[in-house]
């Protein structure tokens, strides 16, 4: 196929056709300009120079019609931009959808199943009632019984929505706008200012989740609260919230906050006192009136006026609540009383074991005698605790039975809970001496048993008394009054240490003893309860007793879980020897080193106790009515000023014992009234031991050979010699 040149322009390749369609072909005017067909800008620029040449240059362009180009050229890209912008909104819309749907599926699968969710039952609490039926204390969250919101004046739960969820009864549990509003409002105050948390938002947090402040608790509380109002009604929802809604100082619950903070029940407080209470949810802790007043009551005034903003209330109202509320808060008993209640903590698990619902434990503790005793304690601290360098004490009493009326494990119970009374074992010095004499009387000696106060070693150890005088020849009687440290190894060795560990394990103590020569001043340590329970004997006969405070245990609807059994009568003392150590302690509150213990009209017995340096001063006594002991001295056992049982302890026991024996009926120790008196010297000297070192001291005349206490009777171990002696006198101590 050839190819032929025309003059002017080329010549079209016919591919065989026919030259009737020879014609029909595309032009150049036909065709769509492309890049390759633009002119380029030096053949432009070669035709310019052209027509120059010639004379016959082409015309500018004009400007508007440039504009018109460039606005034509501007429309289209703007048309572009904003189509973009639609379609990369809806792209990012979509995503951010699926998005919030992830984190819903991931926060739901983090949730117990929605279905099988159930209001949870109300923790168990623990109330703990006095002999008198007294409310003593609480363990556990402090919850009043439910309240119907009929039962309820109608300002109470309106106070709650007016200042905490104004639209709770048009949202669905969450809600938008309050959400928007707080929002705006947290950026305008540039920090957290306001929630937009519904009440059945909250609700759904106390329900089923923890306190954290995190985004995903703040998904799953939403999620769990649309759920709440899918289930149940809006009052429901309501009352639900009410009757478990926290309100400071361990109350949950509209009627518990009441009866804490008002003394009266829910239904009738007030309106600046319903104000006052939904002003407490927004910081419990920090505006509980018992703890801040003032701050609750600037809280119930912002409520009262969101009340009259809403027209729940008037303003003439509102202005008459302000600064109007009827405060009674009740205490939950005397402080020292809750380590009783600890006590009783440590044992409930054995008597009910776990418990699912609430209870109410009975106690054997007597309000008024629980008061005497915490003052007792607390003011003889207060007074003279600089002067003697005491900081802690400790006091038990108890029935002879070992039903405990009163407990005081220390001198504040919200400075220190550890309770010295149970916890805490220290040394009793002298007072574990009556185990000493008690396993002499078992032996065959006799109160008038005659032995000799003289100097004594053991193994280098030289024990000696208070005063470093020695009385020679003195009778049991006279060596327990006086505390007499020489005469109470010597019966102690002459018994047997083993013997006198069994005597005081029959009676009570539990402690683990050692077996040795200063056992007999009682350097082996023990409890304050678990000594006074074994003084108990002496004061009911010789029956052994086991401390306790529990007596019967039910739930709130009655229902009886724990009945105290009365204790099996074992007879831990022969009577005989219970009279004989009676009349022997007796002499110790008569003319031994605890005169001034005794009680007026009252046949009363006991033994005080000094530890090695002062470190602990006891004295445990007793009536037929009560048994009652007193510690005193430091944690860190520390020595005291030369604090003795034969002062502050018989101090604060004096001041209890009186008041705790007002108006009962004067009753004898058992078998004090036997034969063996003081004066039994004809049967004492047949049992007389020859002395040992010093000579017996002259005995005054026309007393039947008793011999009258020292005025000075306060012994205590000797400083011994060489180092034997030393970490003797070290380890073991006792005196008083």
């Amino acid at each position: 196929m050839g190819l032929g040149k025309k003059k002017g322009g080329r010549k079209e390749p016919l591919f065989g056709l026919p030259a009737a369609l020879a014609d029909l072909r595309l032009t150049a005017a036909d065709r769509i300009p492309n890049a390759e067909d633009k002119p380029k800008k030096s053949d432009k620029s070669l035709a310019k120079r052209k027509a120059a040449d010639s004379g016959d240059e082409p015309p500018r362009e004009r400007k508007p019609q440039a504009s018109r180009s460039g606005a034509k050229r501007r429309s289209k890209s703007g048309g572009f931009s904003l189509g973009r912008l639609v379609y990369w909104g809806a792209v990012l819309s979509l995503w951010g959808v699926i998005a919030v749907t992830g984190v819903v599926i991931y926060v739901g699968a983090h949730l117990p199943p929605i279905d099988s969710l159930e209001i949870p039952k109300r923790p168990p609490t623990i109330q703990i009632v006095g002999i008198d039926g007294s409310m003593l204390a609480q363990r556990g969250e402090m919850a009043g019984a439910n309240v119907s919101l009929k039962d309820l004046p109608p300002y109470l739960p309106k106070a709650f929505i007016a200042i905490e969820d104004r639209r709770f009864y048009s949202h669905f549990g969450i809600d938008p706008v309050g959400i928007l509003r707080a929002l705006v409002t947290n950026v305008m105050h540039r920090g957290v200012s306001q929630g937009g948390s519904t009440l059945t938002q909250q609700l759904a947090k106390n329900l089923f989740l923890t306190q954290e402040r995190t985004m995903a608790r703040k998904l799953q509380e939403a999620e769990l609260a649309i759920w709440l109002e899918r289930k149940h009604s809006k009052n429901e929802i309501l009352e639900l919230y009410l009757n478990r809604v926290y309100f400071g100082s361990g109350a949950y619950g509209v009627e518990a906050a009441a009866q804490k903070y008002f003394g009266k029940p829910a239904k009738n407080v007030t309106i600046a006192e319903a104000a006052m209470l939904a002003g407490l949810v927004k910081s419990p802790s920090r505006l509980a009136p018992n703890r801040n007043p003032e701050g609750a009551e600037a809280r119930a005034k912002i409520v009262l006026t969101a009340m009259a903003d809403a027209q729940f209330i008037t303003d003439a109202q509102a202005q008459a609540s302000i600064g109007h509320p009827s405060y009674n808060v009740k205490p939950a008993g005397a402080g020292t009383v809750n380590y009783v209640a600890d006590w009783i903590g440590e044992v409930l698990d054995d008597l009910v074991g776990q418990i699912d619902e609430s209870i109410k434990v009975e106690t054997t503790i007597d309000p008024k005698l629980q008061s005497v005793a915490e003052a007792a304690i607390i003011d003889e601290l207060a007074a003279k605790s600089v002067k003697f360098n005491v900081s802690q004490g400790a006091l038990v009493a108890m029935t002879p039975d070992g039903a405990v009326r009163a407990m005081v494990g220390g001198r504040n119970y919200s400075d220190s809970q550890y309770n010295r009374a149970v916890t805490a074992k220290r040394q009793p010095g002298s007072s574990f001496k009556p185990f000493v004499y008690l396993t002499a009387l078992e032996q065959g000696l006799t109160p008038d048993t005659v032995r000799q106060d003289a100097p004594i070693e053991v193994k280098g150890w030289k024990p000696e008394n208070y005063t470093h005088e020695y009385f020679g020849a003195v009778t049991l009687t006279q060596a327990l009054a006086m505390s007499l440290n020489t005469v109470a190894i010597r019966v102690g060795l002459e018994v047997g240490p083993k013997n006198v560990v069994r005597t005081a394990h029959r009676l009570g103590i539990n402690s683990k003893l050692e077996p040795n020569a200063s056992i007999a001043l009682g350097t082996s340590e023990v409890s304050v309860v678990e000594l006074v329970g074994a003084y108990a004997p002496f004061a009911n006969g010789g029956f052994a007793v086991a401390p306790h405070v529990v007596t019967r245990i039910r739930t709130l609807s009655g229902k009886l879980l724990y009945m105290r059994q009365a204790d099996e009568h074992n007879q831990v003392i022969d009577p005989r020897y219970v009279g004989m150590m009676n009349t022997m302690m007796r002499e110790t509150l008569i003319s031994g080193t605890a005169k001034k213990a005794e009680i007026p009209g009252w046949p009363a017995a006991g033994k005080t106790g000094t530890s090695q340096d002062y470190r602990d001063a006891w004295f445990i006594g007793y009536t037929a009515n009560l048994v009652t002991g007193v510690w005193l001295g430091n944690d860190d056992n520390s020595p005291t000023k030369k604090a003795t049982g034969g002062g502050l302890p018989v101090e604060v026991w004096s001041r209890f014992m009186k008041t705790a024996h007002e108006g009962v009926p004067v009753a004898n120790l058992p078998n004090s009234q036997g034969t063996w008196g003081l004066s039994n010297l004809a049967q004492a000297a047949s049992q007389v031991s020859p002395p040992t070192a010093a000579a017996p001291a002259p005995a005054p005349a026309n007393n039947g050979g008793y011999r009258p206490p020292p005025t000075r009777a306060n012994v205590r171990p000797e400083a011994a010699s060489g180092l034997d002696g030393w970490l003797m006198d070290r380890l073991f101590g006792g005196n008083r």
